[in-house]
């Protein structure tokens, strides 16, 4: 059963997360950011991992708050749902392209959190959405949920494209990295053992 939901409680926040690692890629985002819950939808979708996700959050002030709550949340979900990460591929890789933009995405679900962002988004905003939050996201995702991650932009001028594709990259790449390994079904993915 690898289906995990967690709440998070702050003053600023207050997040309800639920996953399925072995879903169909369904999605229920509300977060009040109406570009993020769009991006957190190609998440899902993309990585066959079922989310709900409902936020409140300080809206008032800005979407800092919500937007890395939810990265912080989903990423203690994700590794609970992993558990000892026993049976899992652990490795994920994607060259994802959407029209002018190409991603490039590799991670690693090694419980030691690093991320390598080298993806220039050629916009401060997209709607009403601050860009700047993306990244913030994945760190928060990254962090918590031990996930070494590196995304990196090949091309692109177009920054929903840029933005999008980089959610989708890693969605996909989530997917191989989560996904049971038939032939080593019932091993923890390490030479140590342990992960």
């Amino acid at each position: 059963m690898r289906q995990v939901t967690l709440t998070r409680k702050t003053n600023e926040t207050d997040i309800e997360v639920g996953i399925d690692l072995d879903g169909n890629g369904i999605s229920n985002c509300e977060t009040g950011v109406g570009f993020f819950d769009h991006m957190l939808d190609q998440l899902a979708r993309h990585s066959l991992i079922d989310m709900t996700i409902k936020a409140s959050g300080d809206l008032h002030i800005d979407d800092h708050h919500t937007v890395e709550d939810c990265g912080i949340a989903l990423g203690q979900a994700l590794a609970k749902a992993l558990g000892d990460k026993r049976g899992i591929r652990r490795y994920g890789a994607c060259h994802l392209a959407m029209d002018d933009a190409l991603i490039r995405c590799a991670l690693d679900l090694s419980g030691r959190p690093y991320l390598v962002w080298g993806v220039d988004i050629p916009a401060q905003k997209i709607g009403t959405f601050d860009t700047e939050l993306v990244r913030e996201f994945f760190q928060a995702f990254s962090t918590h949920g031990g996930i070494t991650l590196h995304v990196d932009k090949l091309h692109g001028i177009n920054a929903h494209h840029v933005v999008e594709a980089a959610f989708k990259a890693v969605a996909r790449s989530l997917r191989e990295a989560v996904e049971p390994d038939p032939r080593r079904a019932d091993a923890i993915p390490s030479t140590k053992g342990a992960l």
